[in-house]
């Protein structure tokens, strides 16, 4: 499972920053692996000493300087509009370049405090950056689209930056003039004020409660703990765990739900102030993605609960439960005696993979012949897992936390399928369309973990084995499309209100999520029973600040399904419409691009795939559990 953390385009809608792709994994628990040997990349390829990297960024913030000499220019001709677009984008190009060692090297050691000052000053030279060149989006509109049109048609130069300059007059109805766009720029502070209380309060200030264990063991159960301790075997010490940590968060209900409440309120106020119908228009508007594809997924997830209901029920026969509770969601109903090396881990991702082709195999080979992988857990790495590709003169890095687990396999391949998509878009793509929205890039990796999953399960396994990786695909299936799309109707709910002019309070957030997690986990239908006290888990998510984005991960797993369908069941163009998604990078809207390539996200038919297989995987460990008399 995934999840993209992007860098935001600048105000230019120009290309900028593909980006940190992560798996969305648990942190790192217990003792660092002790890894044969150590393999980790080579920073030298961006620049060869921080002396370096310091030099570049003074000169970056020099050139940067540049920028303003174009202000009120832009309409004077085609050729002055084209330096102006290609110095903007050769200082966002330089400067992101920047960003990306800074962050590498700081998450080797979050300790060191040197390499933690860089990561500012590189965030800051991008602010900085965005904020040198906000005249642009209102000049251009200013300016016009017939002119611009004129000034492209003139002027080859422009060619690269077409697509950028086209998105921004497509948002003209929803473009202010250059006083009221400066007034919004600079209410962005207070804007992202809820997110920075959320994640102080969240991560720095509330004290964790302490829980006594069956063992004996005293735990504080801060939110890493709660990530471990929430999946251990006895259930007694999971509804300990439960009602501790849920308890605590229930304390803190109405200031979250003030911060939350202010957060969509702002959120609003933006939509509101530029003239959108509602937030989620202006939520995905950015991407030209329409309001029916979050709609679409809603309806499809509410139309197939049966089905997750089935799911749940499995989980309790795997469990050797009388009945189900939500404490119960998290422990691990199958366990693998294998270890799995990283050169296998390549090995699997490959072979997996064949159905690609040779030019996807080709760029996977490029990139495990090269130093671009930090591998193992050390002291102050950071946890979890994700691709950065944002420097496009060089390459794609990633970062792994692997502990030889199956598990670690998928986060591998996933992974490498943010970073072939990285390379394949680069390769067909000037800087300017090369960075990819959240909406392709998590389809790229999710696709890879379905063919892992279908490859181990092609082979003649024992029934253990093989229900192992059955459960893997399903419980993937259950946290990245049901639990997602709970999250996004939760969220289009709470806006829902507060657009129609209620006022949101804790309270009433607490009643809502409730419910939703009492009808998706089948309380009505006798599959789950869920406490009143667990109504308060919409606090601890912290996705609920970044507007409208869980709900690409289910998206993905239904578009990344249903490619892997299409390919395993012999369609011979699935392949190229693949391939070809992934060299458009951003040169093309992506749900239109996956439209064309015959995933149509807004249809029912991804949705069906996705639940047809999910069926599927039930029907067969139903069989095996029947064999094992379970």
């Amino acid at each position: 499972m995934g999840m993209t953390k992007t860098i935001k385009r600048t105000c230019l809608a120009l290309a900028a920053s593909t980006a940190l792709v992560t798996a969305a994994i648990a942190p790192n628990h217990g003792a660092i692996a002790q890894e044969p040997q150590k393999i980790e990349w080579d920073l030298t390829d961006l620049y060869a000493t921080t002396d370096a990297w310091e030099a570049e960024r003074q000169r970056v913030l020099n050139e940067m300087k540049d920028i303003e000499a174009f202000k009120g220019k832009l309409g004077k001709d085609a050729k002055t509009l084209m330096a102006a677009m290609d110095k903007i984008s050769k200082v966002q190009k330089e400067a992101v370049r920047l960003l990306v060692y800074a962050v590498l090297s700081a998450d080797e050691d979050l300790r060191v405090s040197d390499k933690q000052e860089r990561r500012s000053m590189a965030q800051s030279l991008l602010s900085s950056l965005n904020q040198a060149a906000s005249f642009v989006s209102p000049e251009l509109i200013k300016v016009g689209s017939k002119k611009i049109e004129q000034f492209i048609k003139k002027e080859p130069g422009l060619d690269k930056h077409a697509f950028g300059l086209r998105d921004i007059l497509r948002q003209e109805q929803f473009t202010l003039g250059e006083e009221a766009e400066a007034v919004l720029a600079n209410a962005g502070d207070v804007l992202s004020g809820p997110g920075q209380i959320y994640g102080l309060m969240a991560n720095a200030s509330i004290p964790w409660p302490t829980v006594t264990l069956s063992n004996g063991e005293e735990v504080m159960l801060n939110q890493s703990a709660y990530s471990k301790y929430r999946a251990v075997t006895n259930r007694e010490d999971r509804k300990a765990v439960f009602d501790s940590f849920w308890g605590t968060w229930k304390t803190y209900e109405a200031m979250f739900g003030a911060t939350l409440g202010t957060h969509v309120q702002g959120h609003i106020f933006s939509a509101k102030s530029r003239g959108y119908e509602n937030a989620l228009e202006s939520a995905v508007s950015g991407s030209n993605i329409p309001t029916d594809v979050y709609r679409a997924l809603v309806k499809a997830a509410n139309e197939n609960l049966p089905s997750m209901h089935r799911y749940l029920k499995l989980r309790q026969r795997l469990l050797g439960l009388d009945d189900l509770h939500y404490y119960d969601i998290y422990p691990e109903v199958t366990a693998l005696d294998r270890s799995f090396t990283v050169d296998d881990a390549k090995e699997m991702t490959l072979v997996s993979l064949e159905p690609f082709g040779e030019k996807y195999l080709g760029h996977l080979k490029k990139g495990f012949e090269g130093q671009w992988m930090h591998v193992f857990p050390q002291q102050g790495k950071r946890p979890g897992a994700y691709m950065f590709g944002s420097a496009y003169d060089v390459h794609p890095y990633l970062l792994l936390n692997y502990n030889s687990g199956f598990e670690d396999v998928s986060t591998f391949s996933h992974e490498w399928g943010h970073a072939v998509h990285t390379m394949l878009s680069r390769e067909n793509n000037p800087y300017e369309t090369f960075s990819y929205t959240t909406f392709t890039a998590e389809l790229a990796s999710t696709t890879n973990e379905v063919l892992l999953q279908e490859h181990m399960l092609a082979k003649d396994l024992p029934d253990a084995e093989r229900l192992y990786y059955i459960d893997r695909a399903l419980e993937g299936i259950r946290g990245t499309f049901f639990r997602q799309t709970m999250f996004a109707e939760f969220e289009l709910r709470i806006h829902e209100m507060a657009e129609a002019g209620e006022a949101l309070s804790g309270k009433k957030m607490t009643e809502l999520y409730l419910e939703l997690l009492r009808k998706y986990h089948g309380e009505a239908e006798g599959v789950m029973q869920i406490a009143d006290a667990y109504g308060v888990e919409w606090a601890y998510i912290p996705h609920f600040y970044r507007n409208f984005y869980v709900y690409q991960y289910a998206t993905s797993i239904s578009g990344g399904t249903a490619f892997a369908e299409r390919m395993l069941s012999g369609d011979e163009t699935a392949r190229d419409d693949y391939i070809s998604v992934l060299e458009a990078g951003g040169s093309r809207y992506p749900y239109e691009l996956l439209k064309d390539a015959k995933i149509d996200l807004a249809s029912e038919v991804p949705y069906t795939t996705l639940i047809n297989r999910m069926n599927r995987l039930m029907d067969e460990a139903e069989k095996i559990l029947d064999r094992m008399g379970k």
